[in-house]
C-alpha cells in the first residue's frame, strides 16, 4: 500500500484505556485507519475556520481517516472525529463534506456522548473505549487494541451506539451557526442531509451506520433549515479550488481502494482532467504496469513539477519495484517541498534504509529524528528508528526508540520494559537517558522504586558488591 494510505498508529495516546482479548476479528479485518498528507491537509485545511468559529483549537481536534465503504462518522471524547471513506465518496461537493465535519464537531463542542439508549448512558465512557478498541484493531495494532479490550462483558462498537435526538439537533444548530460565522455556506449541510431524507423511513437494518447513530428525521431537518437558508453566507459558493480539491479526494480514495480496474472504468481516458489522470497512474501502479504507471507521473510532474505528492507516488512506485536507491531522489524531493510532513520524512527514511547503503543510516536517522518530532506518536517511525541504530551497533537508542514504540502504542508494561533495559546502556544524564527515566516514571514507579532496583540488579551480578547498610 502507497504512503498516502499507511495503516495508522495514530491512537496510541487516545487508546490507553483498558484491556483484554481481541472480539469481533472479522469485523476489524474489514477496516483500516489510513494516512495520506494530501488528504489530511486538505480536510484541515477546510476545517479549521469552522472550528475556529466554533472555539475549538483546530490542532487540538483529531481527524482520523477510516477505510470503510459503509456511509458513517463519528466524534469522541478527546476531540476525535472519524471519517469513513465510504462517507466521503458520498459526498457530492466540498460543502457537503465540510456540513458533515461540522456537524461533528458540533458534537465534540457540545460535549455529546454517543450511547446505547438513555438506560444504559452510565455505561458510556467503557463503551466508547470498547468502540476505540475496535479501531487499534482496525488499524493494525492487535496488542494495543488487546490492551484496551480485556476483561469486559460487552463489546459496544460505533454502530450500536447513539446520539439521543436532543444532542442531534444541538449539533446541527452548532455547526449551521459556525458555517455562517466562518462565511461558509450552509447548503451543503441541508443537502447532505435531504439526500438521505429516505432514511427515516427505513427499518433499523436497511438505514446506513450514520443514521442509526446520528437519527435523521424530517422535523429535524425543518428545524435546520431557517438557520442555514436565513445566514447571510446561504448563496456563497463553493471555493473552486476547493471543488477541484474535492475531485481529487474522491479520485485518490477510489483508486486506492478500490480494484485497478473499476478506477479505470470510472476514471476512462478520455477524461483528461487532473484528478482522473491522478487515479490511473494510481490503478496502473497497484496492477504492476510500472512502466505506464512512471510515464503517467512524469507527465504529471511536467506540468506540476512543485507538487511534493507527485514526488511522493514516484518515490513509492520505485520503491515497491524494489529500487529504493532510486526511490530515495524522488522522496528527498518531496521532502525539500514539503519538509513539515512527517510521513514524507517517514517515506525517505525507508527507502534509506532499504537501499542496503551503510553510509545513510546516519541520514534515516535523521529523517526519523524529524518525523517524531513532528508527530511523537508516529509507531511507523519508532519502529524503523529502533532498527536503525541497531544496525549501528547503538542498542542503547535501539531500545529507547523500541520503548517509544510501546508507549505510543499504549503499552506501558513494554514501553517500561525496554526503557529500563536502555536506561543501563546509555550514558547517564544524557537526553536519550532521561527520556528513558520519563518512561519509566510515567509508568506510576518512583525513584525509591528505580533505586531499589538497581540495587537488586547489584545484587544478582556477579561480582558487584551491594552498597553498605542494606
Amino acid at each position: 500500500m502507497s504512503p498516502f494510505f499507511r495503516t495508522a498508529a495514530r491512537l496510541g495516546a487516545v487508546l490507553c484505556a483498558a484491556a483484554a482479548t481481541a472480539l469481533w476479528p472479522q469485523a476489524a479485518a474489514a477496516q483500516s485507519l489510513i494516512r495520506d498528507t494530501e488528504i489530511e491537509g486538505i480536510i484541515h485545511e477546510w476545517s479549521a475556520p469552522v472550528f475556529v468559529a466554533m472555539g475549538l483549537e483546530p490542532d487540538e481536534v483529531t481527524i482520523l481517516l477510516v477505510n470503510d465503504q459503509s456511509l458513517n462518522a463519528f466524534a469522541t471524547r478527546g476531540r476525535i472525529m472519524g471519517l469513513n471513506t465510504g462517507l466521503i465518496l458520498r459526498t457530492r461537493s466540498p460543502n457537503e463534506l465540510l456540513g458533515v465535519i461540522a456537524h461533528e464537531g458540533g458534537h465534540i463542542k457540545n460535549r455529546h456522548t454517543l450511547r446505547d439508549g438513555a438506560q444504559n448512558a452510565g455505561m458510556q465512557p467503557f463503551l466508547m473505549t470498547m468502540a476505540l478498541g475496535a479501531l487499534a484493531a482496525i488499524a493494525g495494532a492487535p496488542d494495543a487494541a488487546a490492551v484496551l479490550m480485556a476483561n469486559s462483558q460487552y463489546f459496544g462498537t460505533l454502530s450500536a451506539l447513539r446520539y439521543m435526538q436532543g444532542q442531534e439537533g444541538e449539533a446541527d444548530i452548532t455547526a449551521a451557526r459556525a458555517l455562517e460565522a466562518a462565511g461558509i455556506s450552509g447548503r451543503g449541510l441541508m443537502a447532505f442531509f435531504e439526500n438521505f431524507r429516505s432514511q427515516e423511513v427505513f427499518s433499523e437494518a436497511r438505514r446506513f451506520p450514520y443514521f442509526r447513530s446520528h437519527p435523521l428525521s424530517s422535523q429535524r431537518i425543518e428545524q435546520l433549515r431557517p438557520y442555514v437558508t436565513q445566514a447571510s453566507s446561504y448563496n456563497v459558493p463553493d471555493d473552486p479550488i476547493q471543488v477541484a480539491q474535492h475531485a481529487l479526494v474522491l479520485a485518490k480514495i477510489h483508486a486506492f481502494m478500490e480494484p485497478p480496474a473499476q478506477t479505470l472504468r470510472k476514471y476512462p481516458a478520455s477524461d483528461v482532467s487532473y484528478p482522473a489522470r491522478y487515479a490511473r497512474a494510481i490503478a496502473w501502479y497497484k496492477n504492476g504496469e510500472t512502466d505506464r504507471a512512471l510515464a503517467a507521473v512524469e507527465e504529471l510532474l511536467a506540468e506540476q513539477p512543485e507538487n511534493p505528492f507527485l514526488w511522493e507516488l514516484k518515490g513509492q512506485i520505485l520503491f515497491e519495484e524494489g529500487r529504493a536507491q532510486d526511490a530515495v531522489a524522488a522522496h528527498s524531493r518531496a521532502v525539500e517541498l514539503l519538509p513539515d510532513a512527517p510521513l514524507l520524512h517517514i517515506n525517505l527514511a525507508h527507502a534509506l534504509l532499504e537501499s542496503g547503503q551503510s553510509d545513510q543510516l546516519d541520514e534515516a536517522i535523521d529523517h526519523l529524528k524529524r518525523a517524531t518530532v513532528l508527530e511523537s506518536d508516529n509507531t511507523l517511525a519508532w519502529r524503523l528508528l529502533g532498527q536503525a541504530y541497531a544496525r549501528q551497533g547503538k542498542e542503547g537508542e535501539a531500545r529507547l526508540a523500541s520503548a517509544e514504540y510501546y508507549f505510543a502504542m499504549g503499552q506501558q508494561q513494554q514501553a517500561t520494559q525496554f526503557a529500563l533495559r536502555a536506561r543501563d546502556m546509555l550514558e547517564p544524564s544524557t537526553v536519550e537517558w532521561r527520556r528513558a527515566m520519563d518512561i519509566v516514571l510515567a509508568s506510576g514507579a518512583t525513584m525509591d522504586d528505580i533505586r531499589i532496583l538497581d540495587e537488586d540488579t547489584r545484587r544478582r551480578t556477579p561480582g558487584v558488591i551491594p552498597p553498605s547498610g542494606r
